[in-house]
This record gives C-alpha cells, structure tokens and sequence, in this order.
C-alpha cells in the first residue's frame, strides 16, 4: 500500500474538477427557457443542453454538442471555476426576444453569435454591460428598433454584424477604436452615415441596402480597405474622398450627380470602383492619364455620362474591366481601346480588356479593325445599341447587329455618320 504521504501528493497534483460558475450556468438555463420550445429542433445545438451536468464540464459530449465555451478567468472565485466565453448558436431557426435573455450575467462573454436565426424585438442595452466582448453577430434576425448608442461601451469590440435585420432610423456615432468589420446591409437605417472617424481602425464596412441619404463623408478612417454603400438614398456630388488604404468602393445605385473625380484614378490603392445607377455626367481626367492607377476594374454604367469615350482609361495599366454602357457617350472608340482589347503595344506587365461594356450609348464610325478577328468566348465586349456604321449579326460583340436609328443618334447633338 502507498504511503499516506504519496497518496497525498498525487491528488494535489492530479487536476481538480472544474465547473461550470453558478451565474452563468442560470443564465444559460434562462437562454434556454426563453426560446420557444417549438423553435428548438431535436438535432440543434439547444436541444442538447441538459443541465443535469455542468455545461462547461461537458463540452461536445451527448449533453453539450455545440453552441458555447468555456475558459478559466484569473477573476474567477477559484481556479477550478470555468466561465463561459463564447455563445455561437446554429442556424436553427430559434425564437425568441432578444431583450429577454440574461445577458449581463455572461460577463466574461467574448463572441455572441446568435445569427441567422428568429430572435426579435430591440437590441437590448444590456449587451453594452459585456466590457469583454470582441464579437458581436446579430445578422439575419428579425431585430427592431434603432441600434442603441450604448454599444460605444464595448471598447474591445471588433466585429459587428448587424445586417439582414429590421433595424431603423439613423446609425448612432459608434466610438469603437478596435472595431474592424461593420456591416449594416439590408436594414431599414436612414439619414447620413455618423462620423466614422470615430473608427480608427475599421477596414470593412457595408451600409448597402438601407434608406441612408445625404452627403457622402470626404473623411473616412484612414485604414478603411473596402466600402460598400450601394442601393441607398446618397445624393449630391462625390467628394475627394481621403482614405489611402481604401481598395474597393461601391456607391452604385444611389442618386449621385456631378463628375467622376479624378483622385480616385490616382489614389495609391484603389481597385474596383463602382457606381453604376447614378446619375453622374462626366469623368474628370487625371494629370498622369491615370498611367499609375491600380485599378482593375471600373463600373460607371447606367449614368448621363456625356461626351467622348474617356480614352485615358485605355492606357490605365491593371485596367481589365470598364463599363460604360447606357450612358450618353459619343464619339469613336478610341485607338487606346483597341489596343488594349487585343493586348497590342501594353507595356510590360499590362493587362488586356478581358470585359468592355459600352452598349446603349451614341458611339459613332468604323468598329476597330482587330476586334473582326475577335471570337466568341475569348472576352466579353458589348457594343449593341449604339450607332456605329455597319455592325453586323455574324460579330458577337454587335449583340444581334442592333444599332440606334438615325433620328435617334441625331437627337443627341452633332453625329458625325
């Protein structure tokens, strides 16, 4: 038999059983009852939880198969006390208001993700009392309601996800220094967007999909790599917007006016533009011709664009995608085009057209010669709808060899035949 003082030391060395802190395990059990039974399917992440042993003890067993964990927290009462940190319900179906759900008894709470599911109702303040939580995912609910200013609170806060809910009225000023991703889509959110400088280090933002109007921010985050703002109510003209890191901007479908400018074929980074279904009139030529732009893709199609073909976007040299179609724009296609369809005369490390839309508008004169020899499938050119000299069925690229009548390309102004 073992020495009393051998059998002594193994149990001090031998780990201790953790539970499950009594305040989380009843506000897991209030999370639990406050879901509609019959929104709870058998196979669900809720269904499993049976609190005839402790949560955080049985983690992904028969018992508790999905939807939480646990960690040990220096604050804890004792070091064998497991609180929950994580709350990431599946995409059952459940119901329930979101107000009635204990949550400033999780206080350890570093990611809550309760999307695509049925909770309703506000997002209760209560959430802004979780000073841990870096997560927050609310996306497609059936959420009401303004988004409470009370969410400034959460200073750890990184990625919030809002969209897909019922959401009204405006977006409060959010101060969240360490959010990174916000995304707002389709709710029903109006006036201006909030100052967004307040968010010092947000990379990603979606307000698409809203009713949000006014003026465009010319100040954005200075670390702000993509935003996505289309189908909303933005009116007015574009400013020269600062933000360096910025690599994708999409404004389309907005009632925008005025000029394209010209920063955004100069800016250091920027890479797909986008603001089809507006209401823009011209493009403003850079200085450099847009010889240094990393643009790769361009997108002003469905606009009052008038005048020439801009040709500078021929000599841009990452450009691979442009459309223009269903503007006013006249004129022959540039030689600068032409080139760069058929890869001709780029420079080293120049991209070719592999997409030029400019259909529905009033082009006029002779298809470039190169493109006869074009076939099918080797790239995307549209050129239907306008009113070039002869553009037969048997080129693709004719869309049917449907032009513009004479009246109507004369109804323009000045056509050259």
């Amino acid at each position: 038999m073992a020495p009393l003082s051998l059998l002594l030391l193994l149990a001090m060395l031998m780990p201790s059983h953790s539970t499950t802190h009594p305040q989380d395990v009843q506000a897991l059990k209030q999370l639990k009852r406050t879901i509609s039974p019959s929104t709870i399917p058998p196979s669900s992440c809720i269904s499993s939880w049976d609190f005839s042993l402790d949560p955080c003890d049985s983690l992904f067993s028969a018992k508790f198969t999905c939807g939480l964990r646990c960690d040990a927290s220096s604050n804890s009462d004792s070091n064998s006390t497991l609180r929950v940190t994580d709350i990431s319900l599946d995409p059952a179906g459940y119901s329930a208001p979101l107000s009635s759900i204990p949550f400033s008894s999780l206080p350890f709470l570093q990611t809550l993700d309760l999307s695509s599911n049925n909770f309703s109702g506000p997002i209760p303040s209560s959430l802004s009392l979780l000073p841990l939580l870096r997560r927050l995912s609310l996306s497609r609910n059936s959420l009401s309601g303004p988004i409470p200013p009370s969410l400034s609170s959460l200073s750890l806060l990184q990625q919030l996800y809002l969209d897909n809910n019922l959401l009204t009225d405006s977006i409060p000023p959010l101060n969240l220094p360490n959010l990174n991703r916000l995304e707002l889509q389709s709710n029903q959110l109006t006036a201006s967007l909030p100052d967004l400088t307040l968010l010092p280090n947000l990379n990603f933002l979606d307000a698409s999909d809203n009713s949000l109007s006014g003026a465009l921010p010319s100040s954005l985050p200075p670390s702000l790599i993509e935003l996505v703002a289309r189908n909303n109510q933005f009116d007015g003209e574009i400013p020269s917007i600062e933000a360096p890191s910025l690599q994708v901007l999409d404004l389309s479908h907005n009632k925008l006016t005025g000029s394209v400018p010209a920063s955004f074929f100069t800016h250091p980074n920027l890479e797909q533009l986008t603001l089809s279904f507006n209401q823009l009139e011209s493009v403003e030529t850079p200085a450099d011709s847009g010889l240094t732009s990393p643009l790769i893709s361009v997108d002003l199609s469905n606009n009052r664009v008038r005048g020439f073909l801009p040709g500078f976007m021929g000599l841009m040299p990452r450009l691979s995608a442009l459309s223009l179609e269903n503007n006013e724009l006249t004129g022959p296609i540039p030689i600068e085009y032409a080139m760069k369809v058929l890869g001709s005369g780029l420079g080293s490390g120049s991209a070719q057209f592999e997409r030029l839309l400019l259909g529905g508008n009033y082009l006029f004169g002779a298809i470039p010669g190169g493109f006869l020899d074009l076939k099918a499938g080797s790239l995307t050119v549209r050129l239907g709808d306008n009113c070039l000299y002869r553009c037969p069925l048997r080129y693709f690229f004719c869309e049917g060899g449907v032009q513009k009548s004479f009246e109507q390309c004369r109804a323009l102004g000045p056509f050259v035949p």
